[in-house]
Formats: structure tokens, sequence, C-alpha cells
């Protein structure tokens, strides 16, 4: 294992992703190169809450949907200022679902991210800053999860997210009866220790993904975090794992990896550490 981390290391420093997204003029232009440099077609999804900006490829039915999660994006121009339009200028988990060879590979927005509030008349800043992880949004991203597997003929699904992605996920596989793997990426895995360690405020309107860990006990998952990351260390993942429990969970750091990562450049390699029970 560590020879195999000492790999992606070097593959972080020296193989960077080129994606054709320099000359994008918007995050949404931005978003449409990069899906379609992985044959991914846009698709909105449309829940009784909100509209979701997706980005799919369905080969084969018979097989488990990768579902990838978006991080918060820009839910803040700073400490105590929100952001007007949460949409990420790098959509790290998109970048990610683009280097997945998967037959079936799906992308998933946050709420009101690209498909803003003139698409979305419920779009308000508290769904993007201290209520974007409650019990609402992950209903009705869950919901959103149900329309693409009735849209596509598939059953069971396979979740990574990225970052507060990461909590969606694990939220996702708390309530969810179809999920047959779980990955985070620099996972906000425990909000209420994440924050107390950053001095911000406490979310109350927010589910807390650690509370709810020993409920996906039996499902294979694998939490990666950087080693570099100042912003969700790995005692993050680590705190998570035990809360889970089990033989199912683990937690690898990545060398060199900060929360940006760049997380594309090794996710192939990563994507070949299957989660799995017993190890």
């Amino acid at each position: 294992m560590r020879a195999l981390l000492r790999v992606i290391f070097r593959l972080a420093l020296f193989c960077p992703v080129i994606l054709l997204v320099g000359c994008a003029a918007s995050g949404k232009e931005k978003a449409a190169v990069i899906a379609a440099s992985a044959g991914l077609r846009e698709q909105i999804v449309t829940t009784s809450l909100f509209s979701y900006q997706s980005f799919q490829r369905i080969a084969d039915p018979a097989l488990p949907v990768n579902v990838y999660i978006e991080g918060d994006g820009r839910a803040w121009i700073s400490r105590t200022q929100p952001s007007s339009d949460p949409t990420p200028s790098e959509p790290v988990a998109l970048y990610l679902a683009a280097r997945d060879p998967a037959k079936n590979v799906v992308w998933l927005a946050r709420p009101c991210q690209f498909v803003g509030a003139g698409d979305n008349l419920r779009c308000q800043q508290t769904y993007w800053t201290d209520k974007r992880f409650a019990p609402e949004i992950i209903d009705s991203m869950s919901q959103a999860i149900d329309r693409i597997l009735q849209h596509s003929g598939t059953k069971k699904i396979a979740l990574t997210g990225y970052s507060g992605g990461g909590t969606v996920a694990a939220l996702l596989a708390a309530k969810r009866q179809d999920v047959v793997s779980l990955r985070t990426v620099a996972g906000y895995l425990d909000i209420a220790w994440v924050n107390q360690q950053h001095r911000v405020s406490p979310m109350p309107d927010s589910l807390n993904p650690i509370e709810t860990a020993v409920k996906t006990a039996a499902i294979p998952q694998i939490h990666f975090s950087g080693e570099s990351d100042a912003i969700i260390s790995p005692a993050v993942a680590q705190r998570f794992v035990r809360s889970v429990g089990g033989r199912c969970a683990r937690a690898m750091s990545i060398p060199a990896m900060t929360h940006r990562g760049p997380w594309e450049t090794p996710w192939p390699t990563l994507l070949t550490i299957a989660p799995g029970c017993g190890q």
C-alpha cells in the first residue's frame, strides 16, 4: 500500500491532468467542456424543491451508476459574507467524474449551482450556507437520484462526494437502501468538529454525517484525505471511520494533496482501490 501511495504522489507532481477548460468564459461553460471531454451529456433533474444541473453517461442499465456529488462551490466570498451564486469556479467532483471510465457515470451539482434563482425560485443563501445539509436538502438530492434511476432504468448506485459533496454522499448512504459503495474525497464528515477547529459558526439546521455514520456500517467505503489539506485534515476521515465501526470502512491519506488536490490527477489510480469489507 505504501508503494501505491508513492506512485500516486509522483503522479500528482509530474502528471497534471490536461482538460480543455482554459478558455471557458463562465462556470457553466467550463463544466460543459469538462463533461463533453468525457462523453457526459447535460441533463436537468427536477425535484419538488430544486432543479439540479447534471451530466450523465448511462451505457449499461444492468450495472450500478457511479454518482458524483459536487462540493460546496463558491458558497462564501469571505468568512462572513455569503456568495450570491454558489456555482464553483473549479468543479472538482466533475473533474473526477470525467476521469472515471465506468459505463455509468452521473455528476450531480448541489442546489442552486449552475441552475440559479431564475430557474429555482426557492434558491436562498441559507441553502448554500448554514442549511446546506438540512434534511430537506438531503431529501431533495435523494429525490434527484431517484429521478435519474427511473429515467435510466438502473437500480444501484455507487456514491462519491467531494468536500461538502462528501457530506451529502455520507448522509444519502445512511438513508438509502440501494448504495453499493461510498467514496469521499476531502469529505466534510464531521461538521461540528471541523467548524470548531476553524472557529466558525455551528450549523444547527444541518445534519452531521458522523451522527449517522453507524447506519453505513455494512456499506463498503473509502474516505480519501490529503496529507496537506489545511481545510479538512485526515483526522476528519479517521474520526468518521471510527464512528462507522465494523469492517467495511477505511480512511486513506494521500501524499501531496491539498483540499483542492489536484484530486483528478491520482483519481484513476485511486479508483482501482476497491471499497470492500473485512480488510
